[in-house]
């Protein structure tokens, strides 16, 4: 009985292995052979998650086609990944990926470190600051002295609590939105809203076209979800979103959904403009796509004065193309799981019916701390405290990135969480794996595209400061220099560092 549960083509194979920037070699560095760097280019995949574990590979004839090499150096490429655990054949039935004993699975987003590993890995691998305390407490505290009335319930609330529902759509009438708690759902968390809704709106193989580059996590919910992502690229820089390749897409490829990040877009930090967003609610109308506007980021504006464009959906106020997506979880903290979602209530009333056979509802006692915070002014505090944070974090590790790190070039953003940054050449895929043994955790660019792209860049979040972002940046040069170098990074031990 074969042992891989699926198949990945010669063809996308090759796409994903030329994605892999080399830099050019310096005077007097070595070049691996060709096998041992096709080698090198598999086990990036899938210590990366981006070639899965059980993955039958193509035979050795059918890549060597692909790639424009020889036969023989497939074969000793798949013979030096068998010998060190990362392939396993058997006659008959092919090669499929596999992971050595002993080595964790690779992760397919980007999963927050263990505990454990606190004190000797610095953690750039989630855009999540720690709670604003006491806001955290006193809106639980808040929230329990509410629940009487609640326990003498089922407990069960498909649409979200009536008041947190009212408290919401109050806040978007406020924003200039005029909003009915009918237009609000409550969920678990941003993703469990986009869940949701791709459930309800994208079936298998339906077209979702996304930023490109666009948030990792997401990209993978809509990748086993069956969607077919179709990559819209960024403007330079901070510049916001292509409107020219945006209505081509819309127009050509006609996608049933289009996620975007409009508000200091997650992980470049761009801030779309007003007339951008005029313009691709009136593609998507044009085109019969629902437009999924995700606002995660919305509250988290780290420049003083700076006027916010007017929300996405508020060129749709109706609600019959825009869905909006919010959550506490970045502009609050991580560890509360409340979204929630705008839309025509139609829409809400068969996202609410869909969700009979998932999750049922969202925690009570969550719901109230976030309507306890929202309505006595808690909330606005925490996110002051908040932006504090964010803003100070970023000034160091720009400071401590641009100091360590001279050739990396990036744009700092007036918001959000998330420095992208180009690196200078370098692969990104090899700074991750790397980093993690130096001591910095860091994800690449490629987990953030469609097909293998992005691999000269990394994400850095604004998730520490001070002596911290600058250890990070050490740590991150050090990286640098031995992929420079070709070296395996194996002789560096990560210094223990308490914050």
């Amino acid at each position: 009985m074969a042992q891989w549960t699926s198949a990945m083509g010669a063809a996308q194979l090759a796409r994903l292995l030329n994605s892999q920037q080399e830099r050019p070699a310096g005077p007097g560095t070595r070049r691996p052979p060709a096998y041992r760097a096709l080698a090198d280019g598999i086990r990036l995949l899938v210590l990366e998650g981006r070639v899965p574990v059980a993955a039958r590979l193509p035979a050795e004839r059918e890549l060597a086609l692909s790639l424009s090499v020889s036969r023989t150096t497939v074969a000793a490429a798949y013979e030096a990944l068998r010998a060190e655990g990362f392939l396993e054949s058997r006659r008959g039935a092919g090669s499929w990926t596999a992971v050595p004993a002993g080595n964790p699975l690779p992760a397919r987003g980007l999963e927050p470190l263990p505990p454990e590993a606190v004190g000797s890995m610095i953690d750039l691998g989630c855009a999540a600051l720690p709670a604003p305390e006491p806001w955290l407490t006193r809106g639980v505290q808040g929230a329990l002295e509410e629940l009487s009335p609640y326990a003498h319930t089922h407990g069960d609330y498909p649409a979200g609590l009536p008041a947190l529902r009212s408290m919401l759509a109050e806040r978007y009438t406020a924003r200039g939105i005029p909003t009915m708690p009918e237009q609000i759902m409550v969920t678990t968390g941003a993703m469990g809203a986009i869940d949701a809704i791709c459930h309800l709106f994208a079936g298998r193989g339906e077209r979702i076209a996304v930023e490109s580059p666009s948030y990792a996590n997401i990209l993978q919910l809509m990748r086993e979800a069956g969607a077919r992502l179709v990559p819209v690229a960024m403007a330079e820089g901070l510049a916001g979103w292509d409107m020219d390749r945006w209505r081509q897409v819309l127009r050509d490829a006609a996608p049933r959904l289009a996620y975007v990040v409009a508000d200091f877009h997650n992980p470049t930090g761009a801030l779309a403009g007003e007339d951008q967003r005029r313009g691709l609610v009136e593609a998507a109308r044009s085109a019969g796509t629902v437009l999924v506007v995700d606002e995660t980021m919305s509250e988290l504006s780290l420049e003083e004065g700076l006027e916010m464009p007017r929300p996405v959906c508020g060129f749709d106020p109706a609600g019959s193309t825009v869905i909006t997506v919010g959550s506490a979880s970045k502009a609050f903290w991580a560890g509360m799981r409340i979204g929630w979602v705008r839309a025509a209530p139609d829409v809400i009333r068969s996202l609410v019916a869909a969700r009979a056979y998932a999750d049922l509802g969202t925690p009570v006692v969550e719901q109230l701390a976030v309507n306890w915070l929202l309505s006595t002014g808690g909330w606005e505090q925490a996110v002051r405290i908040r932006r504090s944070q964010a803003r100070e974090n970023r000034d160091a590790l720009v400071a401590a990135v641009r100091r360590e790190l001279p050739g990396w070039e990036f744009d700092v953003p007036k918001g959000g969480l998330t420095l992208w940054v180009r690196t200078g050449g370098l692969s990104g895929s090899r700074l991750a794996e790397v980093g993690e043994r130096v001591g910095v955790r860091v994800p690449s660019g490629p987990r953030f595209g469609v097909d293998g792209a992005f691999e000269g860049y990394v994400r850095l979040p604004f998730t520490v400061g001070g002596a911290v972002a600058e250890e990070a940046a050490v740590r991150l040069a050090a990286a640098a220099r031995l992929v420079e170098t070709g070296a395996s990074g194996g002789s560096e031990a990560p210094r223990t560092f308490v914050a």
